[in-house]
């Protein structure tokens, strides 16, 4: 995986779907069909507990957890008009042990 993100961060772009895949497919020999249905329904998994406010946790990854967000009021830098903040929820992820080491 560090050899997959050094790839990338030398690319200067962001990691996709299709990296992860591609990944996966050079690591095990897996044929890409099988790849490919096997993360799409890893990425469905989340999206649907997610969905159900129920909290993810990958041990030594990271946490994602879905939280409420206050309502208030913002301000429109453009017009400087006052714009209410809805409530509403939003998706939070706080790295792992693991994430947190690769900054040392």
């Amino acid at each position: 995986m560090e050899r997959l993100a050094r790839e990338i961060e030398s690319k200067e772009r962001a990691l996709i779907k299709l990296d992860i895949i591609n990944h996966v497919v050079n690591q095990t020999g897996l044929a890409k069909t099988k790849v490919e249905k096997a993360v799409e329904t890893l990425f469905e998994g989340i999206k649907e507990a997610l969905t159900r406010g129920e909290r993810i946790e990958f041990r030594g990854f990271g946490i994602f957890e879905v939280r409420p967000r206050k309502t208030g009021i913002a301000r429109n830098p453009r017009n400087n008009i006052e714009v209410p903040i809805r409530p509403g929820k939003s998706i939070r992820f706080r790295p792992g042990k693991g994430l947190r080491d690769l900054e040392k």
